[in-house]
């Protein structure tokens, strides 16, 4: 099947919180994106809003999807969110749900390498870090999205298992629910 008319899952996720709350958000379908579930990005985004990591943030959601990891941080307050994906399909789920939600006038949706875009950008307050599991090139990955952290900026990464930081990023705390291991790390080691 051609992926620009690759079929959509209709309202298979929502925004758990803020201006958008309970809005129905799309997902690509397939093997290639892997969105992450409801109660998974509420635990994530309590813990960010909890360090004050949100709000008027500058926020890059680096293997967009479906744009929910996103569109949530804009929907609880960040200034602007940068989605970047790199199948044609997916950013058009993206620009549908950002359309959905009314969040497009504060979003970029752009096609590339999201760990490119993380180090050539920013600087970022917040960093969403959410690769499909099948992806291997993980200390690339955090030293690029080191790279373009604003100082008392936060990464949050979305994996499989644990993963060893590089140099220069300290995790906060890691989670694991049920097969997902969610780290939150920064810069300076302390929470912003």
């Amino acid at each position: 099947m051609d992926h620009a008319t690759r079929p959509v899952a209709r309202g298979a996720l929502r925004v758990v919180a803020g201006t958008a709350r309970g809005l129905r958000l799309d997902v690509p379908t397939g093997s290639t994106t892997r969105p992450t579930a409801d109660r998974v990005r509420e635990a994530v985004f309590n813990a960010l809003d909890s360090l004050g990591a949100v709000v008027g943030a500058q926020a890059l959601d680096a293997f967009a999807g479906s744009g929910a990891l996103g569109i949530e941080a804009l929907s609880r307050g960040a200034d602007h969110v940068t989605f970047v994906e790199v199948e044609a399909s997916a950013r058009a789920v993206i620009e549908a749900n950002l359309a959905t939600t009314g969040l497009t006038a504060r979003a970029t949706v752009v096609g590339g390498d999201g760990g490119r875009t993380a180090a050539a950008g920013g600087p970022w307050d917040l960093v969403l870090l959410d690769p499909p599991y099948s992806f291997d090139r993980w200390d690339e990955l955090l030293t690029q999205a080191k790279t373009g952290l604003a100082p008392d900026g936060v990464v949050v990464v979305e994996s499989d298992r644990e993963l060893v930081l590089p140099a220069g990023l300290h995790p906060m705390r890691t989670k694991q629910y049920g097969g997902t291991v969610v780290t939150f790390a920064t810069a300076t080691g302390v929470p912003t």
